[in-house]
């Protein structure tokens, strides 16, 4: 028996996969390495396999059967919001045919659990300070509306051939487990950052003037080891077989960190004096976000470990253990003479 974790080799997956293989489960990769690497998956087999290719069903399910698949974790999708408004048919055709690539394989191999990687997005711009998960849904920008049509969809599959399922809903992911597996994503705050330090360059700040204590905005950080283990969890609850109470569950902290408050931290933990610089708002930036999660905590028994500082000093660590190493010292005398 195995798990197949799907986009495994990418930043989130690859420490669910991490923490399968310590415990000694068997994993199967699927992943068309477009972001991820092979490096990341330690033992695992990976299939190479783009999921939203019209042909991909076929292939998924013959790995389902020859690996003996009980259960599916699905990471692989496109997520970057601006590039969602740009090319929504793209998005849809990548997140949503993608997904039902998947399910059409689970169905015909008798694969009934699955863990879906959803996303704070689905709330939109919401009208409370801490959001749940019973709030209405409207999300914003096509990556949002392709995550709320996912959970849809393993709802219809329930119904239908009976999938037993859950959606974890993220909210803002950053950190690392292992210096190894550090977030690639340089458009992710954290990374973001450092690259701009790496260039050389003042961190940017987008938007100041948010109804908020600092004018910036406000998100709820969770730490990726963190996601990965409410990842387990779940997984732990389907195989249970055991009456679930809720399909959804936010993943988050429950506490809101500023972006200026997140800029701080990666001055103070990186020691580069910098300031950063303060640019006009993105569209479709809310002004706050954050979860309640104390759903997850009593349905499954999970909480999160890491604080935000721990968060950046994760981040940091991984991010110097790798190819793009910033010498803090010479950056300090550029920052100085700028």
């Amino acid at each position: 028996m195995s798990i197949m974790v799907i986009g495994g080799a990418g930043y989130i997956g690859a420490h669910v996969v991490r923490l399968l293989q310590e415990r000694g489960d068997e994993v199967v990769v699927v992943d068309d390495l477009s972001y991820g690497t092979k490096d990341r998956i330690g033992s695992a087999k990976l299939v190479q396999l783009d999921v939203a290719d019209t042909a991909s069903s076929e292939a998924l399910l013959n790995t389902m059967v020859d690996e003996d698949v009980t259960a599916v974790i699905h990471f692989a999708a496109r997520k970057q919001v601006g590039e969602s408004v740009s090319r929504p048919a793209w998005y849809y055709q990548q997140n949503v045919g993608g997904m039902a690539n998947v399910m059409l394989a689970m169905e015909k191999a008798g694969v009934n659990q699955m863990i879906f990687s959803s996303s704070a997005a689905v709330y939109g711009m919401p009208p409370v300070e801490v959001v749940n998960e019973d709030i209405e849904k409207h999300p914003i920008n096509p990556y949002g509306e392709t995550k709320f049509i996912g959970e849809w969809m393993m709802a219809d599959c329930e119904r239908a051939w009976g999938l037993h399922w859950i959606g974890l809903r993220y909210f803002n992911v950053a950190g690392s487990g292992w210096d190894d597996l550090g977030d690639p994503a340089t458009l992710n705050l954290i990374p973001m950052i450092f690259e701009r330090l790496a260039r050389g360059k003042a961190p940017a700040i987008f938007g100041t003037d948010y109804p908020t204590e600092d004018g910036t905005c406000i998100r709820d950080y969770i730490h990726v080891k963190d996601l990965a283990r409410a990842h387990i969890d779940a997984l732990d609850a389907l195989a249970s077989e055991s009456d679930l109470k809720h399909n959804v569950y936010n993943v988050g902290t429950g506490k809101g960190t500023s972006v200026r408050e997140i800029v701080d931290a990666c001055r103070e933990v990186s020691g580069i004096s910098f300031e950063a610089e303060e640019q006009d708002r993105r569209a479709g930036d809310p002004p706050q976000l954050i979860g309640n999660a104390s759903r997850i905590t009593e349905d499954l028994g999970w909480n999160a470990e890491y604080d935000v500082t721990q968060i950046v000093e994760s981040a940091w660590s991984a991010w110097q253990a790798g190819p793009r190493k910033i010498d803090v010292a010479a950056t300090n005398e550029l920052f100085k003479k700028n």
